[in-house]
């Protein structure tokens, strides 16, 4: 049998056609045009499903189910997007209307992130793990856990918004309204926005910084490359920017690992490609400074995540199991 994962963005549709070794054979994409509303979208989703499938030979009648991988606030068990912000959906029966385009399969729906924890857990770093987490860190910072091999969303479907966990009191406004969320000081934004600011600080205490030139004097042109490629350059205060980054998303490595002691804790997004730029210092702080276990305890592993822009697709296929 085959499944059909889609990975909903705000910016594009992304469709797999999945086997039973959780192997994308075939994906596509295709805009999402969220201006042009919800049913407008589902449309999108069961016709490029379709496409890939005619391309690949396969009949309808072979796929067992379809999955979709959506932003916001996906109530699984009544196939309901509660809420989204970017997407159009308030309420929207998404399982039962794309199911009614595909012939009647069944449809499963879960909130991307987790859906991408589901799908490391299953078919990537974590699939030998029972516990484990997955940290996306991107414009935002997303968060999934697996608990005995199922994702844990809370009563309410809206669980483990980890990057909306503070760890500095009062801190960086985050875009969710509250103050010194984790999100605002470790996602791609965060670090931009810890980059910008020493800059300034630089500029205002005379300190010379290959940054400046990098960025030819525009602020604009922060990158959250940036700092840690003048970092290699031998730059200080690109390395004191990359280390407060990596205390900060320490912290919360740390405070996720004390509540929940996972197997593994897999890191995905961007700023991964640093390699050990980033993971040997931010092993080093997590279990030498932020976590309760010692020598002696079974540590969680931190390690990249392995499915990088497939974990959607892969994720939403596998939710039927």
């Amino acid at each position: 049998m085959y499944y059909i994962g889609v990975d909903l963005g705000g910016t594009n549709i992304a469709v797999g056609i999945v086997d039973e070794d959780n192997r994308i054979i075939k994906k596509g994409k295709t805009p999402t045009a969220p201006e042009r509303g919800a049913d407008a979208i589902v449309a999108d989703m069961a016709a490029l499903s379709k496409s890939l499938l005619a391309d690949a030979e396969i009949p309808l009648s072979e796929v067992a189910w379809a999955g979709v991988a959506t932003p916001g606030t996906a109530d699984s068990d009544r196939g309901v997007v509660v809420y989204a912000n970017n997407i159009p959906f308030l309420d929207y029966p998404l399982a039962a209307n794309l199911s009614a385009l595909l012939d009647g399969i069944p449809v499963h729906i879960e909130n991307d992130a987790n859906a991408a924890a589901k799908a490391e857990a299953i078919a990537g770093v974590a699939k030998n793990a029972k516990y484990s987490v997955m940290i996306t860190l991107g414009t935002g910072l997303g968060g999934g856990i697996v608990l005995n091999g199922e994702v844990y969303s809370g009563f309410n479907f809206a669980g483990a918004e980890l990057g909306h966990m503070v760890i500095k009191k009062d801190g960086r406004q985050c875009s969710c309204g509250r103050r010194g969320c984790w999100e605002a000081y470790s996602s791609a934004t965060g670090l931009v926005n810890i980059t910008k600011d020493r800059i300034e600080d630089a500029r205002r205490d005379g300190r010379k910084t290959v940054m400046e030139e990098m960025i030819g004097g525009d602020l604009n042109a922060v990158s959250a490359r940036t700092a840690f490629t003048a970092m290699k350059q031998g730059d200080e205060v690109a390395a004191e920017v990359v280390d407060e980054y990596i205390d900060y998303l320490a912290c919360g490595l740390g405070n996720i690992i004390n509540i929940f002691q996972p197997e593994i804790v897999s890191i995905g997004g961007g700023v991964c490609g640093e390699g050990d730029y980033l993971l040997k210092p931010l092993r080093e702080k997590v279990f030498y400074k932020e976590t309760y276990t010692k020598e002696g305890t079974p540590q969680t592993e931190v390690v990249v995540a392995e499915l990088g822009n497939d974990a959607g697709i892969i994720g939403a296929a596998v939710l039927g199991k």
